[in-house]
C-alpha cells in the first residue's frame, strides 16, 4: 500500500511538472539586463525580448539593473525563484569575466545559472576626444608613452576595461582608469573632454563618431568592421598580432530552472536570431547572431571564462 501510495505521488508530481511546462509561459517574464538603458546589451535584449514575445505568447518585460560591472542585476536573477519568468540577458561580463574581476562574488558564477541561449557579439571602437593630438592609434601610443599615466580611459563594463588594459599591457603604456556607472555617461564625458580616451561597443561609439563627436582610432576584432571598414583594427595599427576583445550576449535562467521551460525559451530565442529584421537592425554595429543549443552556450562560456581569466591576469588587472 506504501509502494502504491508512493508511486501515485511520484506520478502525480510528474504530471504536474508537464503540465506546468505544457502552459509556460501563463504571465509576463522579466528579463534583466544588468546594463544600463541604451547600453549595447539594452538595445540588444530589448530586440530580442519583443521578437521571443510573440513566439512565447506573453509579453518579455525587460528591467535595467546596472552596476559593478553586471553584478547587481546578475546576482538578482541568480537569486530569482528559477520557474522561467526571471531570465537575464547576460554579457561576457557577467557570465565569464566578473570572477576574475571580484575577490568576492555573492553567487558562484559557474553554477548560478542555467544556460538558455547564446545570443551574438560585437566588436569594439577605440576611440578619444576630439581635442586628444592623436590622430591614429600608433600617436595615442607615442602620446600616452610622452606622458605616462597623464591620460585617462573610462570604462563602464568589463569588456571596456578589460580591452583598454590589454591594449595598455600589449603597448607598454600606462593612462589612468576612470571608471563609470553606465556606458551613456561615459559617452557623454569623452564627448566633453571629462576623459581622453574609450572602448566600447558599436552601439555606443558609432553614432558618435560617424556624427564627428569624436575620433575612432581602431576596432577590438581581428577584421576590419563592414560597418566603419576606414577603421583599422588594433593589430593592424600597431603592428601586433594576437590582439582581440569582442562583447558577447548570451541569454540565461536562475540555476534550477526547469528543462522543459529552458527548451521553450531556447526555440524562441533561436527564433529571433534568425529574425531578419533583427539582423538588419543590429548589422550597422557589427552584430552577429549564432543560434544554438543551451549546451552549446555552457561549453561556450566555459572557453570564455577561461580566456576573460588570462586576459585579465596578462593585463595585471588587480581583483577588486
Amino acid at each position: 500500500m506504501k509502494l502504491r501510495t508512493t508511486t501515485l505521488l511520484a506520478g502525480l508530481l510528474f504530471m504536474a511538472c508537464g503540465a506546468f511546462a505544457q502552459s509556460y509561459p501563463s504571465k509576463p517574464i522579466k528579463a534583466i539586463v544588468p546594463f544600463a538603458a541604451g547600453s549595447a546589451t539594452d538595445q540588444i535584449g530589448r530586440a530580442f525580448a519583443q521578437k521571443m514575445s510573440e513566439s512565447l505568447g506573453q509579453p518579455i518585460v525587460i528591467e535595467n539593473r546596472a552596476g559593478v560591472n553586471g553584478m547587481l542585476g546578475a546576482d538578482a536573477v541568480a537569486k530569482a525563484t528559477p520557474d522561467g519568468y526571471t531570465i537575464m540577458v547576460g554579457t561576457n561580463s557577467t557570465n565569464a569575466a566578473l570572477k576574475s574581476l571580484m575577490k568576492k562574488l555573492p553567487y558562484d558564477q559557474d553554477t548560478a545559472f542555467a544556460p538558455i541561449g547564446y545570443i551574438g557579439s560585437v566588436p569594439l571602437i577605440v576611440a578619444v576626444n576630439n581635442d586628444v593630438p592623436a590622430k591614429n592609434l600608433k600617436e595615442l601610443v607615442a602620446l600616452a608613452k610622452a606622458k605616462p599615466t597623464q591620460l585617462t580611459f573610462a570604462s563602464a563594463s568589463t569588456s571596456q576595461r578589460v580591452s583598454t588594459e590589454m591594449l595598455q599591457s600589449m603597448a607598454g603604456i600606462e593612462m589612468t582608469h576612470v571608471p563609470y556607472k553606465s556606458g551613456p555617461a561615459a559617452m557623454t564625458d569623452l564627448i566633453g573632454g571629462q576623459v581622453n580616451l574609450f572602448t566600447a561597443d558599436f552601439a555606443v561609439m558609432l553614432p558618435q563618431v560617424k556624427a564627428g563627436k569624436i575620433r575612432g582610432l581602431a576596432v577590438t576584432s581581428m577584421q576590419r568592421s563592414k560597418a566603419i571598414p576606414e577603421l583599422p583594427t588594433v593589430n593592424e595599427a600597431l603592428g601586433l598580432k594576437d590582439y582581440e576583445l569582442i562583447a558577447y550576449f548570451a541569454m540565461f535562467a536562475p540555476a534550477g530552472t526547469p528543462a522543459d521551460v529552458i527548451a521553450k525559451l531556447n526555440k524562441a530565442l533561436n527564433q529571433a536570431a534568425t529574425d531578419k529584421d533583427i539582423q538588419d537592425k543590429f548589422a550597422a554595429i557589427g552584430f552577429e547572431t549564432a543560434p544554438g543549443t543551451p549546451e552549446a552556450l555552457a561549453q561556450r562560456n566555459k572557453a570564455e571564462t577561461a580566456k576573460w581569466a588570462k586576459a585579465i591576469r596578462d593585463a595585471k588587472i588587480e581583483a577588486e
